[in-house]
């Protein structure tokens, strides 16, 4: 009663969708147009000629001269998400998307109708074809929960149809590698071998105590155990601990001023995300890598309230001040922790310039949601409409939340 679907090289068919003379060639959506920018999407055809998620643009394009290189849309994503979004939600109120280009439909609200699940899938391929794009192909994957369902949409792609039961699950598994599942990386893998199981159908066969003690030590062996007999043992999203953004620099640079405009932007899109979700926090986090190849992170923990992105910014540039040492930055990133439900009580009516700070945010948030982002800034972020620039990251929804 479980159903994933996997848009088909989200980014990359997005740009073949939206310019038609894009389509059956090469196409790559990296981070930036510059030959060191790593790959964000490869199109189906690129994949084809080996190019993967993660390369340089300059390594694709010693694969092939052909490879047309775009860099994000992000509007363009949300926009398609928002559209299969919709044609999902027609089919049960319990639509959980996993990520910009992932969605799992539980059918189980309806199981009273009877649902032909496998007829459903075909018409919700048939209407992303109607509905957003005859260009847009999806892999959709029917089971008994989330792994299974997400397993059966990975099998076939481009564009296929898998429903994984009693009667076809040792073959699935007979046919699969371990790191084929969601959840198993290099390191379980490494575990898993130490173990004494090195495929999916010794995974199976393992019993749920030696997986436990032996294998994971710990209760994710007995989930583990669960899921690949067909039981749910995933949660379907968890509660928000940190919220934050991270920016890898164009030009490396050690300059205080450049270094002060940045963290500013970096704190005015985490503090829009932090107020729309109804959020206070109290913990303030900032990493930096630098041109040595090293790193350096601290977080700290606030007696105050961080609500405005002044606030946020206080606190991170005095993290950043902070740092050993004055080097060249290659990457930076800051994140806001031990959130809190916001409410009206937790500013006192007598702390008048916090009232004033926050009726201020509040306010250009509002001008911001109407008028588009960043048009009200604060006076540091004047003419920085090209740096720090707008992206939807793979792994997470949580940024689409407020388009629902």
């Amino acid at each position: 009663m479980l159903m994933h679907i996997d848009l088909n090289s989200c980014f990359a068919t997005i740009e073949q969708q939206a310019n038609p003379l894009l389509r059956g060639k090469p196409l790559v959506v990296a981070a930036y147009s510059t030959p060191n920018a790593f790959i964000l999407a490869p199109s189906i055809e690129a994949k084809v000629l080996g190019i993967k998620m993660g390369m340089r643009v300059r390594d694709a394009q010693a694969i092939s001269s052909r490879v047309v290189v775009r860099s994000p849309d992000p509007p363009k994503y949300r926009d398609v998400h928002k559209k299969f979004r919709k044609i999902f939600d027609s089919y049960s109120p319990d639509v959980t998307p996993k990520s910009i280009d992932e969605a799992i439909i539980d059918f189980r609200p309806m199981k009273n109708l009877n649902p032909d699940l496998v007829s459903i899938a075909k018409e919700i391929k048939a209407r992303m074809k109607s509905e957003i794009g005859e260009w847009i192909r999806c892999s959709i994957g029917i089971s008994t929960n989330m792994f299974l369902a997400k397993l059966g949409a990975s099998l076939h792609k481009p564009d296929g149809l898998t429903v994984i039961d009693h009667t076809n699950l040792l073959e699935i598994y007979k046919n699969t590698e371990l790191l084929d599942f969601c959840g198993i990386n290099v390191r379980y893998k490494v575990r898993l071998n130490i173990g004494g199981i090195h495929t999916p159908l010794e995974f199976f066969h393992a019993t749920s105590e030696h997986l436990e003690k032996r294998v994971f030590r710990s209760v994710l062996g007995r989930y583990w155990f669960k899921k690949m007999r067909g039981f749910e043992a995933d949660q379907k999203d968890f509660p928000t601990k940190s919220i934050g953004h991270q920016y890898a620099l164009q030009k490396p640079t050690d300059d205080p001023q450049i270094l002060a405009r940045l963290i500013m932007k970096l704190c005015e899109k985490m503090g829009r995300r932090v107020r729309k979700k109804g959020y206070i926090a109290h913990g303030i986090h900032m990493w930096f890598s630098y041109r040595d190849r090293t790193s350096w992170h601290r977080g700290r923990l606030v007696n105050s309230n961080l609500y405005t992105t002044l606030d946020l910014y206080r606190h991170a540039m005095s993290i950043c001040n902070a740092q050993p040492e004055q080097k060249v930055i290659t990457h930076m990133g800051v994140s806001c922790y031990h959130l809190t439900e916001y409410n009206n009580n937790q500013l006192s009516l007598f702390e008048e310039e916090s009232v004033k700070a926050k009726n201020v945010a509040t306010a250009a948030d509002k001008l911001n949601d109407i008028y588009g982002e960043f048009t009200v800034v604060p006076g540091l972020m004047m003419n920085m409409d090209s740096t720090i620039l707008d992206r939807i990251a793979f792994g997470g929804i949580r940024d689409m939340e407020n388009f629902f």
